[in-house]
């Protein structure tokens, strides 16, 4: 067999561990001698206007500078380069005689286009192109209902998946990676501009995350050792660190869905009173799950409603609340603390992006697109099945059908879940002299609280932009007209 060499083209996947196009190069490797050359591209293009956003941009800056130590401590450096894909492929190539491209599948409808492109392209060639599953348990499309068609609803998808779900046991890192004898030219990381620059909007970033395969291991078994045993009741408490915070690590790929499956799994073997905390974490590894089935099946999820009703929805135009919602200057403390969270940390807690997504859709009426993009611009985590799949979840024109619609009530939701005001006070720090009944609604408290408290309405913290109750009645009136039948939760 030829000993030419092997390109594992990395892109979400930037982990050495359980990367089955890695562990299919390395074995070629040792069995015939042949050279492995990791690459990773910077697209230019991607095709479908979803390219990465400012908080993303930050995070693969760090992730392959830590992915460049690890490939180059196995023995290959990793190569980088900047263009369409397939033209640097083809490039890289013919400036080292490959004759195999690896890589791991990803799934949103420009990339499956472009990588079954490229691969028919090399093949034309006469290059040896497989792509293999890195990403996800089960392959969306292998998913079926009893009719034979795609699951629309989350409930029957997981009990069906949860159910006939056998996912491989994750493979170890390669030990050693052949390098060529003269590694291919290279960019330089700092030269694709990544970074913030003036203003350096990431010091809050820098301070909250570690991105990297190494870390996310450590993310995972930290959570596994501790709050996963109080998950069921703390995971809707952003006062306290009750989730995996694994979000951002499974998007860039530097731990697989597989790893934590089994963790989780052994972790429940061993400790058998942690298993309701690890069914119902398992189930929102199963939601992911479930929103890239639905993308697959529903190309438009991004940028249309699933829920045709909803194309015309008479959404409201107001760029002064859209902006002070982006600034967490709405006057609702439980909002405005997520939405400097994401804004410091670039990650919010799950519970409260539900309230923020409530409250610019139902109390601003207010379109999800709109909400959609800044998140994508603005999460580390960000990932287009989840953040158009949740989206539409809140704003009720998605494929889950019920509850039909939920309307948030944000001072109801923080006294349920931020009872003390500790998370208000973390993020909205003008309010912090303010007492626990008062934190979540400073417009209702008295005076003489207020001026004890340090706090000015108007001034230093403003009014609510919005009437809540009857922003509620304006968006049901709204709704009952595209459904019909309306189901509110506060």
């Amino acid at each position: 067999m030829s000993a030419t060499p092997i390109i594992v083209w990395f892109r979400n996947d930037l982990r050495l561990a359980d990367n089955p196009a890695l562990t299919a190069a390395a074995q070629a490797s040792a069995e015939r001698g042949a050279p492995v050359i990791p690459l990773y591209i910077l697209e230019e293009e991607t095709g479908d206007g979803w390219g990465l956003g400012g908080a993303q941009r930050w995070w693969l800056h760090g992730s392959l500078e830590r992915f460049a130590t690890c490939c180059a401590r196995h023995g290959s450096p990793l190569v980088l380069r900047r263009g369409e894909p397939g033209a640097v492929l083809d490039a890289l190539t013919a400036e080292t005689g490959a004759e195999c491209v690896l890589w791991n599948r990803r799934y949103t409808p420009a990339q499956t286009a472009r990588d079954s492109v490229i691969k028919e392209r090399l093949k034309a060639r006469g290059v040896d192109a497989r792509s293999f599953n890195a990403g996800l348990l089960a392959e969306p499309w292998t998913v079926r209902n009893k009719s034979g068609g795609p699951f629309k609803v989350f409930t029957p998808f997981w009990r069906h998946l949860s159910a006939t779900l056998n996912p491989p046991l994750p493979t170890r890192a390669p030990s050693t990676l052949k390098a060529l004898a003269t590694a291919p030219a290279s960019d330089d990381l700092e030269s694709w501009g990544l970074l913030p620059g003036k203003p350096d909007w990431a010091a809050g970033l820098r301070k909250r995350w570690v991105p990297g395969e190494i870390a996310a291991l450590s993310h995972l078994a930290d959570f596994l050792d501790g709050p996963v045993g109080v998950y069921v009741t703390e995971r809707d408490r952003p006062d306290r660190h009750g989730t995996s915070a694994l979000s951002p690590y499974l998007a860039f790929g530097e731990i697989g869905p597989r790893q934590v499956w089994h963790a989780a799994r052994h972790a429940a073997d061993a400790r058998p009173e942690l298993a309701s905390g690890i069914d119902a974490f398992l189930r929102e590894i199963g939601w992911r799950e479930f929103q890239y089935h639905l993308l697959h099946h529903a190309p438009e999820l991004p940028d249309s409603p699933l829920d045709h009703r909803f194309a015309d929805f008479p959404w409201r135009e107001d760029a002064a609340g859209l902006r002070a919602w982006q600034r967490g200057r709405t006057g609702y403390p439980i909002v405005d603390a997520g939405m400097r969270q994401l804004w410091e940390t670039g990650w919010m807690h799950n519970r409260v992006r539900m309230i923020v997504a409530s409250f610019l859709i139902k109390d601003l009426l207010l379109p999800w697109q709109q909400g959609e993009r800044w998140f994508w611009d603005t999460l580390v985590d960000a990932d287009l099945a989840q953040n158009a799949g949740n989206w539409q979840w809140v704003a009720g024109c998605g494929a889950d059908a019920a509850p039909f619609f939920r309307v948030f009530n944000p001072v109801l939701q923080g006294e349920k879940f931020d009872a003390q005001g500790d998370y208000v006070r973390r993020h909205v720090p003008e309010l912090n002299r303010l007492p626990p009944r008062w934190i979540h609604q400073p417009w209702a408290a008295p005076t003489e609280v207020l001026r004890q408290a340090g706090v000015r309405l108007g001034d230093d913290y403003p009014h609510p932009i919005v009437d809540h109750s009857v922003a509620r009645d304006r968006a049901l009136a709204l709704y009952n007209e595209r459904k019909g039948k309306v189901e509110t939760a506060n």
